[in-house]
């Protein structure tokens, strides 16, 4: 809206060239922003959710890990509200809402946010009520998730192949039309990490990908939202790392001289991923060890769906797999455990999954277990950023 507006009165008084339209400059006021915004409105947040008791009452299929994980009974939860809020006001006031793929974006955000709410208020209210019903079921998730990678994966491919088009037109005159078609036909690569030339997909394979990357994230963070502190921290620096990303693909000098697919208009998703590197932070002022309110499925399903997004709109999807590295480890190890329990009639490899409660058990505390796992989201984000250049 401040964009919009700063727009049109600078455009019609002649000025060009102004700060605002810097996507970094608006990505950096993203952060500050949302950061206050949930900083700011978290304490009556959390009162409101105790009124309604809307408390978490975690319940594990082990002893010890419940007796170790009793004192977060009674944290209220489905905090990921004010950090939904904090990100839609956050875009709402600093990016192009003509953009397509922040229109897009935002939609991603609220059908996930709104089916982790859903969730959420069933598992809060069932027991209360005495239904005894565990939220919702995981095919009943994956359903809304499925759906949604299918819609989202249609209207990206379909506005690719649009922008292509466009720009091929324009270029056609110069002589650069073909060129300029295979250059800006972005949304037919797959990036792949140290290749230069990436790999073509067939629109069936875009669209599994796209299903993929999105459920699949999702629900990789959500599972990592099992710690004080440990999803919010992990998400705020792999959602840095695609600030710089959507910045370069964006930009089709820089994604060129980079050898990276080139996406016009994907520069304004780094303003939606700076306002969740803010919120993030924001939220984890109140969330760290010893939590004072939880995220829930609320914020977990929308935050890693909407990377997802980004990652398959700037086709990083592989990029994905290194600086989310933490919510790969997570998601596989629940993987494998179930596998290996079904496979071997109840053996397990790990003590309890995901991986981050099998080393609390093992002894570390919660704060060591939060605290390694950042750093080895760090050196995973770092080590995605060095990829950039390593092709």
């Amino acid at each position: 809206m401040l964009y919009l507006l700063l727009d049109y009165w600078l455009s019609d008084s002649g000025h060009t060239g102004n700060a605002y339209e810097s996507v970094l400059l608006r990505a950096a006021c993203a952060i500050l922003f949302s950061f206050v915004i949930v900083w700011w409105f978290a304490p009556a947040m959390i009162r409101g959710l105790m009124r309604l008791k809307l408390r978490d009452v975690p319940e594990f299929d082990h002893e010890a890990l419940n007796e170790m994980t009793r004192d977060n009974a009674n944290t209220p939860t489905m905090g990921g509200v004010l950090i939904l809020a904090a990100i839609l006001a956050s875009v709402l006031l600093l990016a192009d809402l003509y953009n397509y793929y922040i229109i897009l974006g935002m939609f991603c955000l609220l059908w996930l946010g709104v089916l982790g709410a859903v969730d959420d208020w069933l598992k809060l209210t069932a027991k209360r009520r005495g239904g005894g019903r565990d939220g919702l079921k995981m095919y009943e998730k994956l359903l809304f998730q499925i759906g949604l990678g299918v819609l989202l994966g249609f209207f990206i491919y379909s506005y690719g192949a649009a922008t292509a088009d466009r720009h091929a037109t324009i270029a056609a005159p110069t002589g650069l039309g073909d060129s300029m078609a295979v250059q800006l036909e972005a949304f037919r690569v797959l990036a792949v990490p140290f290749y230069k030339h990436g790999v073509f997909l067939s629109i069936p394979m875009f669209m599994v990908i796209t299903v993929l990357v999105t459920a699949g994230t999702s629900n990789a963070v959500n599972l990592t939202d099992g710690m004080d502190g440990l999803a919010a921290g992990c998400v705020a620096l792999c959602s840095f790392v695609f600030v710089v990303l959507a910045v370069i693909v964006g930009d089709v000098a820089q994604a060129t001289r980079l050898l990276l697919p080139a996406v016009p208009a994907a520069g304004e998703l780094g303003v939606l991923c700076g306002a969740m590197v803010g919120s993030c932070l924001g939220f984890l002022w109140y969330n760290c060890h010893p939590a004072s309110v939880f995220m829930g499925d609320t914020g977990s399903l929308p935050l890693g769906g909407v990377i997802g997004y980004v990652a398959i709109v700037t086709r990083q999807e592989l990029i994905l797999f290194i600086v989310g590295g933490v919510f790969v480890i997570e998601a596989v190890s629940v993987i494998l455990q179930v596998g290996y329990f079904k496979l071997t009639g109840g053996k397990r490899i790990f003590r309890v999954a995901p991986i981050h409660h099998h080393f609390h058990l093992k002894g570390w505390t919660e704060t060591q277990t939060v605290t390694r796992f950042w750093l080895i989201s760090a050196l995973f984000a770092a080590f995605a950023l060095a990829t950039i250049k390593l092709r």
